[in-house]
C-alpha cells in the first residue's frame, strides 16, 4: 500500500512540475505564439556551420557543369554547403561523378535540352541562383554559335526571370566584341561576336545578371596547355604561330581562380548587374609562353628539334587544319580548327575600369607557379623519372607590361 501511495504521489508531482515548466516556457513567449519567419526564402533554411555537410541557403542550377570550368565550379559550391541541380544533355554517366562534390542528397541531376523550355523550367524551378557555363568552341551540324551563345543564353535568362531566380551568372569570354579584329579569318572570330551578342541578349532579359569574362583558362585537362601539348597541333616538330607568336599577348588565368571568382560573385550581392574580367596577374608574349611550355614538355630545340614556325609560311599546316575540320566536324582532332587558331592569336583585351578578380577578393595565381605542375603529366618522356639536377633549371618567361584600353 505504501509503495502505491508513493508512486501516485510521484505521478502528481511529475504533472505539477511539467505544468510549472510549461507556464515558464509560455511566459517567455516560446510556445505562446508560433514562430513566424517574415518574407521566407531558402536562405531562411540555413543549417550548419558552412561546410560540406551544411546547407548555406543557396540552391544553384549549373548549366554546363560537365565542362572544364563547370566541374571546378560545382566542386567549389559543394564544399560550402550548396544544394546543386545539375542538368545534363548526354548520358547521365558523363556527370554522375559530380555527385561526390556535395553531401548526401545535396547534388541532384535532371535531363534537359537547350531548345526545350519545359526541361529548363524543371531544372530552375526551385533554384535561387543559376550559373550558365554553356558554350561551344566550334560549330556542329546541330548547334551553331548563335544557337548556343545568343538564342540559348537569352532563353535561359528569360526563363530565369519568369521563375523568380534571384541571381544569374553568365560566363562569356574576355575578347568578346561586336566587331572582332581579323587575324586569320577575313571577317574575324564569329565566336567572339556571338559571345558579345549573347551578353546583350542576357542583359535584355535579365538586367541584374552578372557577366563573367575569363581569359584563356588553364588547368588539368584544359584546352590551353593541353592544346599545345597535343602532337596534332605540331608541324614537323615545330609549332606554327601567326608571326611566330611575337605579336600576340596573353594573360592566362588558372581555372581554380575562375571558379573561386564565380563563387565569390554568387555570394556577393553587390556583384548583381556587373561585368567582371577574369585575367591572370601577368601578361606574356605567346612566343615566350610556347618556348617555356615546350621546355617543360622536354621538347627542346637541340634534342627534339622544336621551333616556332611562321604560319604564313606553312601551307601544308593550313591544309591540315582545313582537312581536320572537314573530316572531324563534331570534335576536331587535337582541337585544331580555324576558329580556334583565330582565338589563339587574338591578344587579350583588358578594359580599364571593368572589375577583375581582385575586386571579388581573389588573388590570382601566377602561371610560373602552376603551369609546370599542370604540364608535368604531359611530358614527352612521361615514363622517365629524371634524377635531381639532370636537367637544367627551367626559367619562366618574363612578363610584358600590362595593357588596359
Amino acid at each position: 500500500m505504501a509503495a502505491l501511495v508513493t508512486k501516485a504521489h510521484f505521478q502528481v508531482a511529475k504533472r505539477q512540475s511539467l505544468y510549472t515548466l510549461s507556464v515558464a516556457v509560455q511566459s517567455c513567449n516560446y510556445s505562446q505564439k508560433p514562430r513566424v519567419i517574415k518574407n521566407p526564402t531558402l536562405a531562411s533554411m540555413k543549417r550548419g556551420t558552412g561546410g560540406r555537410g551544411s546547407f548555406n541557403g543557396i540552391v544553384c542550377t549549373v548549366f554546363g557543369n560537365s565542362g572544364f570550368i563547370g566541374r571546378h565550379v560545382v566542386n567549389r559550391l559543394g564544399k560550402i554547403g550548396t544544394q546543386l541541380i545539375l542538368p545534363y544533355r548526354k548520358e547521365f554517366y558523363d556527370v554522375a561523378d559530380l555527385k561526390l562534390c556535395g553531401d548526401l542528397g545535396q547534388v541532384l541531376f535532371h535531363p534537359f535540352d537547350l531548345r526545350d523550355e519545359d526541361s529548363i523550367l524543371k531544372c530552375i524551378k526551385y533554384s535561387n541562383v543559376v550559373v550558365n557555363l554553356i558554350g561551344c568552341d566550334w560549330e556542329t551540324k546541330n548547334f551553331k554559335y548563335n544557337d548556343v551563345h545568343v538564342e540559348g543564353a537569352a532563353r535561359l535568362a528569360r526563363l530565369c526571370a519568369q521563375s523568380g531566380v534571384e541571381r544569374l551568372i553568365h560566363v562569356s569570354c574576355l575578347n568578346a566584341a561586336a566587331e572582332p579584329k581579323p587575324i586569320l579569318l577575313p571577317e574575324g572570330s564569329r565566336l567572339f561576336k556571338s559571345k558579345w551578342e549573347g551578353e546583350w541578349a542576357v542583359k535584355t532579359e535579365f538586367p541584374n545578371a552578372t557577366i563573367i569574362r575569363p581569359a584563356d583558362t588553364y588547368g588539368t585537362a584544359d584546352k590551353f596547355c593541353g592544346l599545345y601539348a597535343n602532337r596534332w597541333r605540331m608541324h614537323f616538330r615545330g609549332v606554327p604561330l601567326y608571326k611566330k607568336g611575337e605579336q600576340t599577348e596573353k594573360q592566362p588565368v588558372w581555372v581554380g581562380d575562375v571558379a573561386a571568382g564565380i563563387v565569390a560573385a554568387i555570394k556577393n550581392p553587390q556583384a548583381a548587374g556587373r561585368t567582371y574580367q577574369f585575367v591572370g596577374p601577368h601578361r606574356y608574349k605567346l612566343s615566350d609562353l610556347m618556348d617555356w611550355f615546350h621546355e617543360i614538355l622536354r621538347r627542346e630545340a637541340v634534342d627534339y628539334g622544336y621551333q616556332r614556325i611562321d604560319l604564313d609560311w606553312a601551307p601544308l599546316f593550313k591544309l591540315k587544319v582545313t582537312l581536320t575540320e572537314m573530316l572531324s566536324p563534331a570534335y576536331p582532332i587535337g582541337l585544331l580548327h580555324w576558329e580556334g587558331l583565330e582565338k589563339e592569336h587574338t591578344s587579350d583585351r583588358v578594359i580599364k575600369g571593368v572589375p577583375t578578380l581582385e575586386d571579388l577578393g581573389i588573388t590570382p595565381i601566377p602561371v610560373d607557379t602552376q603551369i609546370p605542375w599542370e604540364l608535368d603529366p604531359l611530358r614527352f618522356d612521361g615514363s622517365y623519372e629524371a634524377d635531381y639536377g639532370e636537367y637544367p633549371e627551367i626559367i619562366p618567361p618574363k612578363p610584358v607590361k600590362s595593357v588596359r584600353i
